[in-house]
């Protein structure tokens, strides 16, 4: 959700009984950074008689992002309750977070992240699997999950390809705890993305998504659209991006002109609230759950 999720799409979401994050990256300051953390924590307390769901903060945990400590030090600050870390699982930053009492979920593509991320004692785990938006893996959800499970008991969250409350119950049957959505959220009226990046997505079906490494250096799904309109080539794109700039750089010139979304985007068809959004996706859910009970009868 870089450049997509700000403090409207997060205060609604956490409205609506959903965990709302943002990457802390979303700012160009950590300054500006902590202003959005007072923006959403004010926002979401002046609604606390609805019970809002906690709200999250990614952090890229690499060496390329200069801010990671600063960010790190205002989130401990401000007692985010739950912190989603990506490119690296640092037991430092897990005792941080677990020193006021907030949680750690880290992303992972393969056994071998999960079992590092395992060892620096994260509270969670999103299996990122083939199809996922943003930089995802190849792995199958019925692969990895499972594998996953075999030696880690706590929190297990989905990711990829899921856009509808029949893909939430699927998740869980599968034996994830938790659903992760991104490209569901992205066209709603709350993101923070370009309109024509929301078209794009009610344009694209699940063949047009290319998987790549050519943009940001780290393969990832992007919309063939936005390439096209960047004037690359899907079909030949070089295996690496351009190196004559740092890593973070790169991602953020990578990310701001070349959209990425995952190949659930067959089944988004418009643009709602995210209210609406996530009342759509209990219906289904329970819908979901009601029909398989019944087959089981």
């Amino acid at each position: 959700m870089f450049l997509v999720s700000g403090p409207d799409l997060v205060v609604e979401a956490c409205r609506a009984g959903v965990v709302g994050t943002f990457p802390a990256l979303n700012q160009r300051t950590s300054a500006a950074f902590e202003s959005w953390l007072d923006e959403i924590e004010s926002r979401l307390a002046a609604h606390e008689s609805e019970q809002p769901a906690p709200y999250g903060v990614n952090l890229i945990v690499h060496r390329s992002n200069p801010r990671v400590d600063a960010d790190l030090k205002l989130v401990v600050k401000h007692k985010v309750p739950l912190v989603i870390t990506s490119l690296g699982a640092v037991s430092e930053l897990v005792d941080a977070v677990h020193s006021y009492g907030g949680l750690v979920f880290h992303d992972v593509i393969n056994i071998r992240h999960a079992e590092k991320a395992a060892e620096a004692n994260v509270d969670g785990l999103i299996a990122v699997c083939a199809g996922a938006g943003g930089h995802a893996g190849t792995m199958s959800p019925f692969a990895l999950v499972p594998e996953i499970r075999s030696f880690f008991d706590k929190t297990i969250l989905l990711s990829g390809v899921m856009s509808t409350g029949r893909h939430i119950a699927a998740a869980q049957m599968l034996g994830a705890d938790l659903a992760y959505l991104g490209t569901r959220f992205i066209a709603t009226k709350e993101s923070l993305a370009d309109e024509n990046f929301k078209r794009m997505i009610l344009a694209a079906r699940a063949k047009d998504i290319v998987y790549t490494p050519a943009i940001s250096g780290v393969h990832g799904n992007f919309l063939r659209e936005s390439l096209i309109e960047s004037g690359l080539d899907p079909d030949n794109l070089p295996p690496k991006p351009e190196m004559n700039m740092d890593r973070a750089e790169r991602e953020k010139k990578a990310w701001k002109h070349i959209w990425s979304a995952g190949q659930g985007v067959g089944s988004i068809e418009d643009i709602p609230s995210v209210a609406e959004l996530v009342a759509r996706l209990g219906r289904e859910y329970a819908e979901a759950i009601e029909s398989a009970t019944q087959r089981a009868r």
